[in-house]
């Protein structure tokens, strides 16, 4: 993401600043109510498995909602226009739903509080220890990511330097879930989708009113950019050129299953937030509750970056000095009053801190957990962990102040994410696939496949691809190959691997393998849980099918 542009200054007023002070001060109240119930490290880590699915479920989607994904895929939507759909409807909601359907019941039975303890189970300590050093690792990346995007934005429409927006951000980060733990977390992510979608609702009827409607926006871009731009699947042939850089094999292998599976199944930072329901069926509901929303967001984050294309026809063009990224900026400074200035504003804001304080909670729950109390100091008293997990939450909100700057080195923070997630993510989905429904995979094959598929994915991306040995015309396309490869080799090592080293015994894989129960998995429906529209498989069919619905007046 490029530095916006210096004519995107805001015309903000005390009005503004208001409702800005007000919602910190409605955070931090979050965050001292919440701290009542924080009494254990469970409580502090998981909400002591006592939240109720539709906040889970608002929680999961939020906490996905960063503003490097409003502004990410609004930037994607005006450079790639509806070929950015990809990410959501086939890039997202059946990884969620088989998240919620299938891989919940073993979370969540298991009992673990964390994706990293699960691999303890299955594989060993090998396993697990090296996913817990990757996820930390990749958490801070992220939350300095956030944190970064966060500050070059507030310096443009605001004045502030980056260096306060981060330390002001990361405070109220700190203090929120330092105070209340993963409540204060979850239900700041609940209050911040909300205010996300306070501020992006208006700017898209206001925009759309200001183009002349959905027909106005789709004849000036079919005149300025030719019909495939607002399809969906339109010059995805294999060997056809699209500003994407992919064709429909790719999209569909490498987004679609690959890197969306990765992401959705095994990060950490999303599935924390079913573990922390009440029972195992809100566990399962939480990523398919979740899906809906998802499916719908396209229409406040893609639409507003075509908008901002037909009012802003240079976007992107290096003599404009105006990027792709500043489409949304674009449209707050041209369509908003003040008052609706400082809710999106806000908006934006919100979905920075929520962003990270997602990464930075899952990061204290895994170092925690599963390094320091797995390895570094056993056996101690629960309220050493909860003390360690409030310094850790410190020190992670410290570390991601530090990674902001990696960030600033890559000129597209959707790229920068998306390799990361190709990195780390897609190599975990990889071995927890084949071990959760290969009885016979080894504990060896887990440890060797997460290394050598991470190791595939990094040499694919960094020598591959950045020295020219492969022709991809796009960091997006690189990085949708480099997940495959990290896939197919980490699958095949795991199976060579297993074939010679012993497995498991199968006493020892119940309720860890598909196939197999544990007692933690036997437990009857909550009252009102069986009623028919809270039945995932209906959720998880539903949403399927809807996203599947969207896709028809795009494809043609």
């Amino acid at each position: 993401m490029h530095y916006l542009a210096e004519g995107l200054r805001l015309p903000t007023n005390w009005l503004d600043y208001t409702i800005l002070a007000i919602y910190f001060a409605v955070v931090l109240g979050i965050g001292l109510a919440a701290r009542r119930s924080v009494k254990t490290s469970l409580d502090f880590f998981l909400s002591g498995r006592s939240l109720p699915a539709w906040i889970t479920g608002l929680a999961f989607v939020a906490a996905n909602l960063g503003a490097t994904e409003i502004l990410g895929m609004a930037a994607n939507g005006a450079q790639y226009g509806m070929y950015t759909v990809h990410w959501y409807w086939i890039g997202a909601i059946p990884a969620m739903v088989f998240l919620g359907l299938v891989m919940m019941p073993f979370y969540y039975g298991s009992k673990v509080r964390s994706v990293p303890e699960f691999l303890l189970h299955r594989f060993g300590p090998s396993s697990h220890l090296l996913s817990s050093v990757i996820f930390a690792v990749s958490s801070v990346l992220i939350a300095g990511v956030n944190l970064y995007a966060m500050a070059i934005v507030l310096e443009a429409l605001l004045g502030w330097q980056q260096w306060v927006a981060i330390v002001i951000a990361g405070f109220f980060v700190l203090a929120y879930i330092t105070i209340g733990g993963l409540s204060s977390a979850i239900y700041n992510e609940v209050l911040q989708f909300f205010v996300i979608l306070a501020a992006l609702i208006p700017l898209t009827v206001v925009g759309l009113k200001r183009v002349g409607g959905w027909d106005g926006l789709t004849d000036s871009l079919t005149g300025s950019h030719g019909g495939d731009f607002l399809s969906a699947w339109q010059g995805t042939g294999i060997g056809e050129a699209n500003p994407l850089g992919a064709n429909w094999l790719t999209i569909v292998l490498g987004l679609g299953f690959v890197m969306s599976f990765g992401y959705w199944t095994t990060n950490f930072a999303e599935v924390q937030r079913a573990l922390s329901a009440k029972n195992g069926s809100a566990a399962k509901r939480t990523p398919l509750i979740a899906a809906f929303p998802k499916i719908l967001i396209p229409m406040v984050v893609v639409v507003p970056g075509l908008i901002a294309l037909v009012m802003e026809p240079a976007l992107g063009k290096a003599e404009s000095g105006l990027q792709y990224n500043d489409a949304i900026p674009v449209l707050m400074r041209d369509l908003l009053p003040n008052g609706v200035l400082g809710i999106a504003v806000t908006g934006l804001l919100a979905a920075f801190m929520a962003g990270m304080a997602a990464n930075v909670s899952s990061f204290n729950t895994v170092f925690t957990n599963d390094i320091w109390a797995a390895y570094l100091k056993k056996g101690r008293e629960d309220s050493y962990y909860l003390l360690t997990g409030r310094v850790v939450t410190a020190v992670g909100v410290l570390i991601g102040m530090g990674t902001a700057f990696i960030a600033a080195s890559f000129s597209n923070i959707m790229n920068y994410l998306q390799t990361l997630f190709s990195f780390f993510n897609v190599p975990l989905f990889v071995v927890f696939i084949i071990g959760m429904f290969w009885k016979r995979t080894s504990p060896a094959a887990g440890f060797w496949g997460l290394l050598s598929g991470t190791a595939a994915a990094m040499i694919n991306y960094f020598w591959f691809y950045q020295q020219g040995i492969i022709d991809i015309p796009s960091d997006q396309g690189a990085n949708f190959v480099s997940s495959i490869v990290a896939f197919l080799v980490g699958a095949v090592v795991m199976v060579v691997v297993t074939l010679f080293t012993r497995p498991k015994p199968a006493a020892a894989l119940a309720g860890l393998v598909y196939g197999t129960k544990s007692p933690g998995m036997e437990e009857l429906p909550a009252e009102g849980d069986d009623a028919w529209y809270r039945k995932p498989a209906l959720l998880g069919w539903g949403a399927i099918i809807l996203a599947a619905v969207c896709y028809v007046p795009f494809s043609f």
